[in-house]
């Protein structure tokens, strides 16, 4: 007999060469018919292993953290077995599960449509009916090679393997994979599926290499949550800021200019500036001094900062004749830090003058590849809400506190909910451990005490310090990342900046890189699609449309317009020869909080008949009453 433990703390005896499955089954019918998988001694396996004397074990079950990319792992393999079936000579690359779904990668000469997919659905669920267990086996890289004559693909990954690796391979009725799994017991238990869509990808990713043909799917443990995924997509289709972002006339991309290099137009523009004035007033009032710096330094200024070793790849450089013999290198910068620290550089500092909160909405290029490129959520060319915090070690976590502060206040005026990521030191760090101690502690300290759910992402920090990272949820659910708090033993050493203490001996100051929004682009665009357009009245770029019934009121028109322009409120007019009804729709589409209709009653009184995007009619209202209700409803700072 052996004993095992359960996650509780509790023993259960069992049978020497017991399963995973046999434990469930002894624990409850109900347990063993739905468990998926075991995590044994904090690994994953298959409900068939069998477990030995004194394995702290786990039943995965479709409740777990693990259960969906377990499923998806293996719906993608029932997949690649459709695709056996159906299109016989094809080639397998890899097929593994992502965020929200999975995918496959083939090498075939037939080429993928859309029906192709109904088609392979349809043998999937043949398959499925068909119950086929998962079963593996464990082989030798000779074995493998045999097994996988033909198959290219599969023999370069198992010819990459370590020496001393274990090879594993899954098979579902004839068709065999190369694969560590675990998997879920049989093909029953992968119900409620749906392939999305067919792309072009290369070969592990390099364009040197072949074009493969990726089947991207999604699989759910019920309909219910398939369809409401696929509820949520459509959704999302509709909310894409890239097709909202042309609709609205905000932005534009064209392919002369250069992929990831967003230009905006006046009603785009409008918008990024509305939020860096507001954001610029919050941090102000909250003791922050505003930096600009230049958009590119000599080469010398990011070797001394880093950049030129560890992140030259990511840059873009060029040279630079400077007139007098001497041809010097530039950089352009992907990062606002340099210009920060020789702000600080520049003047003797005591520990009166700490904290030193700088500020900089500063314009950065980063040399992304043109596949990862996506609209404004990965831009080569981008705007941060930088700060840089230098303090005193005393000072660190009343700054931190004040950091989630003001993430806490800008999250919540746009409705976003959100939680948090702990990044703790990586195995390659530098750093005395007492400083990593002290600013792991502090950020630790700092969200348990403000009650943020977080999770801790171990070894994930930067090589120079810890991280906090934000991620909001957006009105579809969707979570994203934006807000950082990082701490940097770097920068201070390398650009050798100092404070001269009470005693008047000298120290390095604790430095705190800090962003609120990221990328100003990226939560542009977060915006575009958590509004769906519709932004907020504060925010509009247009907050009024002047709708003049007839020509008879545009001259009554254009002295409301004025009025409201000099009381702050941004509006238009539209004096086109189109009905009222017509005007109204129009001025819905493109999503303007109000329209005001001004027709003869509205001339002889001197008011405006006022009208909401989503409320409809709101009545008559004086030019002032109006403008006081949109002034109103910017946020307080």
């Amino acid at each position: 007999m052996i004993n095992v433990s359960l996650p509780d703390g509790s023993l259960k005896e069992l049978e020497d060469n017991a399963t995973v499955y046999d434990l469930a089954a002894s624990i409850g019918a109900r347990l063993a018919s739905a468990a998926l998988a075991g995590k044994v001694n904090g690994a994953l396996v298959d409900t068939s292993v069998a477990l030995a004397d004194g394995d702290k074990v786990e039943i995965i079950t479709s409740k777990s953290q693990e259960a969906l990319d377990l499923l998806r792992h293996s719906t993608a393999h029932l997949m690649a077995e459709a695709v056996a079936d159906l299109y016989p000579g094809t080639k397998f690359g890899i097929g593994p599960s992502i965020e929200d779904g999975f995918y496959y990668d083939f090498e075939t000469e037939h080429s993928f449509t859309p029906e192709d997919l109904e088609k392979i659905e349809a043998r999937m669920h043949e398959l499925v009916k068909e119950a086929k267990s998962f079963a593996r086996k464990v082989t030798t890289r000779d074995e493998a090679l045999n097994d996988f004559c033909g198959q290219t693909y599969k023999q370069e990954l198992i010819e990459d393997l370590d020496e001393d690796a274990t090879i594993s391979t899954y098979s579902n009725g004839s068709f065999a994979d190369l694969c560590r799994g675990p998997h879920v017991p049989d093909a029953s238990f992968i119900k409620a599926f749906k392939l999305m869509k067919i792309a072009g990808a290369y070969w592990r990713g390099d364009s040197n290499r072949p074009m493969l043909q990726r089947i991207y799917g999604t699989a759910w443990f019920s309909q219910k949550d398939l369809d409401e995924y696929v509820t949520r997509l459509e959704e999302a289709e509709k909310r894409d800021h890239r097709k909202l972002g042309k609709e609205l006339d905000l932005f534009s991309f064209h392919e002369e200019a250069g992929a990831g290099l967003p230009v905006y137009h006046p009603k785009g523009a409008r918008v990024l500036r509305l939020l860096q004035d507001w954001l610029r007033d919050i941090l102000y009032k909250r003791g922050y001094v505003e930096a600009i710096t230049p958009h590119i330094y000599k080469s010398d200024v990011w070797k001394t900062s880093g950049h030129y070793k560890n992140y030259k790849d990511n840059m873009y450089f060029f040279e630079v004749d400077e007139g007098d013999g001497r041809i010097n290198e530039y950089g352009v910068k992907p990062m606002n830090c340099p210009g920060h620290m020789m702000i600080y550089g520049a003047n003797i500092h005591s520990y009166r003058d700490l904290p030193i909160r700088l500020f900089e909405f500063g314009t950065v290029y980063r040399h992304e590849l043109s596949g990862v490129v996506h609209g404004l959520m990965r831009a080569r060319g981008f705007t941060q809400d930088d700060a840089h915090i230098f303090c005193r070690g005393d000072q660190v976590p009343d700054e931190v506190n004040r950091m989630l502060d003001l993430v806490d206040y800008v999250m919540g005026v746009f409705g976003f909910e959100y939680s948090a990521e702990l990044s703790t030191r990586p195995e390659k760090s530098m750093g005395e451990p007492e400083m990593w101690e002290f600013t792991t502690g502090v950020l630790r300290d700092t969200l348990d005490k403000r009650g943020i759910p977080y999770e801790v992402n171990e070894g994930d920090g930067a090589f120079y310090g810890p991280k906090i990272d934000i991620k909001l949820k957006d009105a579809l659910g969707r979570t994203w990342q934006c807000s950082t708090i990082q701490f940097d033993a770097l920068l201070p050493e390398r650009f050798d900046l100092e404070y001269r203490t009470a005693d008047n001996t000298t120290e390095r100051p604790y430095m705190l890189h800090r962003t609120i929004l990221g990328s100003m682009e990226r939560f542009f665009g977060i915006l575009i699609e958590h509004y769906a357009g519709a932004f907020p009245t504060w925010l509009a770029p247009i907050q009024a449309m002047l709708i003049p019934i007839s020509d008879e009121q545009v001259e009554y028109a254009r002295s409301v317009a004025n009025e409201l322009m000099n009381a702050g409120v941004r509006v238009e007019i539209d004096d086109t020869n189109e009905r009222m009804n017509a005007k109204i729709a129009k001025a819905t589409a493109q999503k303007i909080p109000y329209m005001l209709v001004l027709g003869k009653k509205e001339v002889e009184e001197g008011v405006c008949a006022v009208r909401h995007r989503t409320e409809g009619d709101l009545g008559a209202m004086s030019v002032e009453e109006f403008a006081k209700k949109v002034k109103n409803e910017m946020p307080l700072v």
